[in-house]
């Protein structure tokens, strides 16, 4: 649910702030004068931050005045129209736009001429408060980000703070931006955190599968044009002993030939959602004419995209933990902590990985070249394929480089899966479209390890070790425990 926490508040901005667009150390422009932020349950329709000239004491006000674009979007990828005819940047909406995905993917798309909004219930932040977790990277509030954002590039990116799984919020929300394309990251996307207890499985289903029904019948009633790309999760098809296709396989039985969607093997609550989602948005595409792509991504790691890097109050979050942290991006932060790198098992669970900077081109790709009405798309979004004994084995001989003493243990593996298994999975359709993959080079993994030893007195040695088991999940609510 949206929340109007007050009508009139004071913000005090530390005087050792540094505004940003400016080098850290010549601060010479002050924060700008106005910020947008879109709420619902309210008879105000947006909120302005008004502050004085020196940008340190701003003033909430609300105002019933109609929503406005404060800067006109470039033109660029983002614009939909012929040459002949006035730029008009298509509208899209990121849902989950404050998330490790969904925060680089809004800025480059905003950089890329395209008119954004982030809608967010915020719910990500507070599940590290609950768990005791935190970024590597210090990451700024939402607001003080867009303020950030509008500082460096002129550009500004509306927000709706609010719950999807709330559908009047949704509905106005869709009212009041009229998205062209809605981007959706809105879910809980960690599986340990699915399989932590009861009240966490039933909170992911409820909140994935029934957010993305609203998204779903909110285009129906609101933008039927609207093209939806939804991230889903290439463990949704599991490890099945044969090659994976995208979304779908031809399949030959009893002299009978028919293609249907690939067989889905889920291996957490979390990974059910996402084949509930698929399920759901293909019958809706199906039936209600409702045009989606589905974007199967794998294993994502890094942290820098060319935005995010533009000023540390851009910086998107690093996860590192047992809960939301990815392989490599754990064994990078153990490497640079002199921690093992802990292997699952017998490490020979492979993957798709990619980039961040892969997502957000992906994402890009996928809304230049949308879907038909009642089509369901599905892609395949990885670049690379490794096992896990594969990744300890790259970021050992990197660190090694950097003067790391790396080793590398077998703990027990807390998940039930597939320790050694086949694995060959296609990923050609982004590929065809134009996607430009960052591979995971020498160079790269150097600079990434550089990046988590810069910040390693933030890692907290006692989250790097898993502490989810997917077979101990009970009814009692769990607050996970510090090694």
């Amino acid at each position: 649910m949206a929340h109007l926490l007050s009508t009139t508040c004071s913000v005090k901005i530390s005087s050792s702030y540094r505004p940003c667009g400016q080098p850290l150390n010549q601060v010479r422009t002050a924060l700008p004068t106005s910020f947008t932020i879109q709420t619902s349950k309210s008879p105000f329709k947006r909120l302005v931050f008004q502050g004085d000239r020196g940008g340190r004491s701003f003033v909430v006000r609300a105002t019933a005045a109609p929503v406005r674009q404060e800067v006109s979007a470039q033109p660029g990828s983002g614009s939909n129209q012929s040459p002949n005819e006035p730029s008009k940047p298509q509208r899209v909406m990121i849902i989950g736009g404050d998330g490790y995905c969904g925060w680089a993917t809004a800025l480059h798309l905003s950089n890329r001429g395209y008119d954004v909004a982030i809608v967010d219930s915020l719910v990500r932040r507070l599940f590290d408060q609950q768990l005791g977790l935190d970024s590597l990277t210090p990451i700024s509030s939402i607001h003080n980000r867009l303020r950030c954002w509008k500082a460096t590039t002129g550009k500004t990116i509306d927000l709706y703070i609010g719950d999807i799984c709330d559908f009047e919020f949704l509905s106005e929300t869709f009212n009041s931006f009229e998205p062209d394309a809605v981007v959706h990251f809105g879910e809980q996307r960690s599986a340990p955190y699915s399989m932590i207890d009861r009240s966490r499985a039933v909170f992911t289903q409820k909140n994935n599968v029934i957010g993305t029904l609203n998204v779903l019948f909110a285009i129906k009633e609101f933008r039927e044009q609207c093209h939806l790309v939804k991230l889903g999760t290439m463990g949704e098809y599991g490890t099945p002993n044969i090659d994976i296709e995208e979304g779908y396989i031809t399949i030959t039985h009893n002299g009978r030939t028919d293609t249907l969607p690939y067989p889905k093997q889920a291996s957490s609550f979390y990974h059910l959602s996402k084949v509930h989602d698929s399920n759901n948005i293909a019958f809706t595409c199906k039936a209600w004419g409702i045009r989606a792509t589905d974007l199967n991504q794998g294993v994502v790691y890094g942290v820098r995209t060319d935005e995010t890097s533009m000023h540390e109050d851009l910086y998107n979050r690093f996860d590192y933990d047992g809960v939301f942290g990815t392989a490599l991006n754990r064994f990078c932060v153990q490497a640079a902590v002199g921690h093992p790198l802990t292997v699952y098992g017998k490490g020979g669970q492979t993957r798709g990985y990619l980039d961040i900077r892969d997502t957000v081109q992906c994402v890009e790709l996928a809304i230049a070249n949308p879907a038909q009405p009642g089509e369901f798309r599905v892609f395949n979004q990885f670049t690379e394929q490794f096992s896990v004994n594969e990744l300890a084995a790259l970021v050992t001989k990197a660190g090694e480089k950097l003067g790391l003493d790396v080793q590398t243990i077998s703990v027990p593996n807390p998940r039930v899966e597939a320790e050694e298994h086949y694995y060959n999975a296609k990923h050609t359709k982004l590929i065809e479209l134009g996607l430009k993959p960052h591979l995971l080079s020498d160079s790269l993994l150097d600079s990434l390890l550089n990046f988590t030893v810069k910040y390693k007195d933030r890692v907290d040695r006692k989250q790097i070790m898993p502490n989810v088991s997917w077979r101990k999940i009970g009814v009692k609510p769990q607050t996970v425990p510090a090694n």
